[in-house]
């Protein structure tokens, strides 16, 4: 979650704290808003709370692709499964 207070900073604060804010992003794992003429520009995180972002969002898109599938009875059953694998590797 972020705090209001720590982890707003302004472009100008970044270039001069660098180092400190990396620390920062590091150690607390909030990302940070970073604003340019006080209106927010970009967001600086942790790599791997990145990366959990970015599995969640193909997490989600796995999951819509499948219920998309169901509603549109594109389905098979475990039997007719196995044999269209069968299938495939023979």
């Amino acid at each position: 979650m972020i705090n209001l207070v720590e982890d707003i900073r302004s472009i100008s604060y970044v270039k001069t704290h660098t180092a400190e804010v990396m620390k920062q992003v590091g150690e607390k794992s909030n990302p940070m808003v970073i604003t340019q003429n006080g209106e927010a520009k970009a967001v600086l995180m942790d790599v791997k709370q990145y990366q959990n972002i970015v599995n969640a969002i193909n997490l989600m898109k796995i999951l819509s692709i499948g219920e998309n599938d169901l509603k549109k009875g594109r389905v098979y059953t475990h039997e007719e499964l196995q044999n269209k694998v069968k299938t495939i590797l023979d």
